[in-house]
């Protein structure tokens, strides 16, 4: 199949985009990358009278760090994401999902911010930024605003950007000394969405968890944030009976569905199991690393 007749705006700056929202307001889709939104378009799965391309903005790109974070523009492909030292040296759970993405063609197009903002609740990168207690920031012809992870997915498909708003900007936490990551996904195919996903990372202070974080991709409308785990996680060995009391914990915390891919059952099986092999790999990973 091919889209509905839309018409196409290719603006040329930032503030030629907001103004583009603010005016089009309701029946308008962003195209960053378009690895997302060409296939609703070509299913007619989205009917948008506009598309706005924000191919040509130069302000969106660019991995900067600061003292405290991580700053990815929203326009920073897959691929630089993979390829970044700063990425693998700052946020190594976001470094260790960006290869689960797709295939190499996808990277190669597909945005950061793109995918964050299409919100599908089996995407990787959803699940790495709650886990990570990211912040977006969102632009629009009022200013900027910061929204939180945790209150940036909605449901399925669905985010707190307004449709006058641009997501611009996603800012991660810089990783502490001794910690390491692992994303772990089950799917049908490689390259396919995942019928689950495990985002983990961990800061050890010895053989002891001080920190970990948990979240789970694929198993409800958004992705799912297992604080249950992480309390039983924190202060545990890394080879200790902790860590399966963590993953029990994680089965009991999450409902998913039905669908013909796999029973609610077999996710919430699976959830556990990775995530009792993603705390090894990702106490493999952890070390201190340089400024």
């Amino acid at each position: 199949m091919k889209p509905v007749d839309f018409q196409l705006h290719r603006p040329g700056t930032l503030s030629e985009t907001l103004a583009l929202l603010q005016d089009l307001a309701q029946d308008v889709k962003v195209l960053a990358g378009g690895q997302s939104l060409l296939p609703l378009l070509n299913f007619r799965l989205a009917r948008p009278v506009h598309v706005v391309d924000i191919g040509r903005l130069t302000g969106l790109t660019g991995i900067r760090r600061t003292a405290r974070e991580l700053s990815v523009g929203a326009m920073v492909r897959h691929a630089e994401a993979e390829r970044s030292a700063s990425v693998a040296a700052h946020a190594p759970l976001l470094a260790a999902a960006v290869p689960q993405i797709a295939h190499p063609p996808v990277r190669n197009r597909g945005t950061v911010g793109g995918s964050l903002a299409h919100a599908d609740p089996a995407a990787e990168l959803p699940s790495v930024a709650v886990a990570l207690d990211a912040e977006f920031v969102a632009a629009s012809t009022d200013g900027e605003r910061t929204v939180p992870a945790a209150e940036f997915f909605r449901t399925h498909l669905t985010t707190a950007l307004r449709p006058d708003e641009l997501l611009t900007e996603i800012r991660f936490p810089r990783a502490a000394p001794c910690t390491g990551a692992a994303f772990l996904e089950v799917g049908r195919r490689r390259g396919d969405f995942a019928l689950v996903g495990a985002a983990l990372q961990v800061t050890l202070d010895g053989p002891r968890i001080a920190d970990a974080r948990v979240c789970f991709s694929g198993v409800g409308q958004i992705p799912h944030r297992c604080r249950e785990a992480e309390e039983i996680l924190t202060g545990a060995d890394v080879g200790s009976a902790r860590v399966r009391e963590a993953a029990d914990a994680a089965r009991d915390t999450i409902s998913p569905s039905d669908d013909l891919h796999a029973t609610g059952a077999y996710r919430r099986d699976v959830a556990g199991t990775l995530l009792v092999r993603a705390v090894a790999e990702a106490a493999r990973r952890a070390r201190p690393h340089a400024d």
